[in-house]
C-alpha cells in the first residue's frame, strides 16, 4: 500500500471514535421537554381566521335542507359573531313518485341503529356514519387551509369582508323546514351546534363545534339520501414581519436548550 494512502486509512480509523462521541444522543429531561412544543405560528403572524361549518341533507326527491354557518376573527373584529345562512332546496321534478302532500321520500325509513350513547362525551374530533338504509352517501370532512393575506387578497376578497347570513347570537336558536326535514341552529356558551332531522324517518344529522370538539354525526334510516357535514379552519398570515427571526420559535427554542448532541 502506498504511503499516502496508508496515512489516509489512519486517519480517518482515528477520527471515528471522535464522530460518534460528537453524534452521541442526548436525553432531555422532563423540565427540558415541558417547555417544548411542535410547530406554531406567533401571534403576530395572523392576520384573521374563520370556521365555516355546512350541514345539508337532499333527500330522494332532491329537496335539500341544511345551513352554512361561518364566524371569522380579524384585527379590525376581535369579538367572535357566528353568522348563518339557511339552504333550501326544492327538489325534482313533480313526476316523482311522493308521500301525498309531504313531499317526502315515496317509501319511509325502517331501518334502526342501536347504542352511540358514549358519542356525546368524546373529545376531539369525532366523525361518525351509521347507516341502516340503501343507496345513501354520507360524507363528513374537516379541512385546514392556511393562505398568505395576499394570496387571499387577489383571489378571494370576500374572504376578508363580513360574513354573510344572519346573526346568530349567544343562547338562540334559528330554525327551518322543508319537504326534506326540519332544521335548527344554535349557539351556547359552549360552541354552536346544527341539527337536522328528515321526514318520513330518513335519519338525523349533526354537526357540533364546542367543548373542546368538533363532532360530525349522521345517521341513516332510510335511502337515496345524501348528507354533508363539512368543516373548514381558514387561517390567513401576514406576508412580511419585521420579526421574522421570532415566528420560527420551536427550532430557535430548540436550539438554545442544546448545542450538542439532538
Amino acid at each position: 500500500m502506498k504511503t499516502p494512502l496508508w496515512l489516509a486509512v489512519a486517519c480517518l480509523a482515528a477520527s471515528l471514535p471522535t464522530q460518534a462521541q460528537t453524534l452521541k444522543p442526548i436525553e432531555l429531561n422532563d423540565q427540558e421537554l415541558s417547555v417544548l412544543r411542535g410547530r406554531y405560528v406567533m401571534p403576530g403572524r395572523i392576520v384573521s381566521f374563520g370556521i365555516v361549518m355546512t350541514s345539508a341533507w337532499q333527500n330522494a326527491k332532491g329537496e335539500v335542507i341544511g345551513a352554512t354557518s361561518s364566524m371569522q376573527i380579524s384585527q379590525a373584529t376581535i369579538k367572535p359573531q357566528f353568522y348563518v345562512t339557511m339552504i333550501d332546496a326544492k327538489g325534482g321534478s313533480s313526476s316523482q313518485s311522493q308521500s301525498a302532500g309531504t313531499g317526502n321520500n315515496a317509501v319511509a325509513g325502517t331501518g334502526t341503529v342501536t347504542g352511540g350513547g358514549g358519542l356525546n362525551t368524546t373529545e376531539g374530533v369525532t366523525q361518525v356514519v351509521r347507516a341502516a338504509g340503501d343507496d345513501n352517501t354520507a360524507y363528513n370532512n374537516v379541512d385546514i387551509n392556511v393562505s398568505k393575506a395576499s394570496q387571499v387578497a387577489a383571489t378571494q376578497p370576500q374572504a376578508v369582508s363580513q360574513p354573510q347570513g344572519v346573526a346568530l347570537a349567544p343562547g338562540s336558536t334559528l330554525e327551518g323546514a322543508n319537504g326534506a326535514g326540519t332544521l335548527n341552529v344554535s349557539q351556547s356558551g359552549t360552541g354552536v351546534q346544527l341539527n337536522i332531522v328528515a321526514n318520513n324517518n330518513q335519519g338525523s344529522a349533526m354537526q357540533r363545534l364546542g367543548q373542546g370538539g368538533l363532532m360530525q354525526n349522521t345517521t341513516l334510516l332510510g335511502a337515496s339520501n345524501q348528507v354533508r357535514n363539512l368543516t373548514s379552519l381558514n387561517i390567513v398570515l401576514r406576508d412580511n414581519v419585521p420579526t421574522a427571526g421570532a415566528l420560527n420559535g420551536n427550532l430557535d427554542q430548540l436550539r438554545g436548550l442544546r448545542t450538542s448532541g439532538f
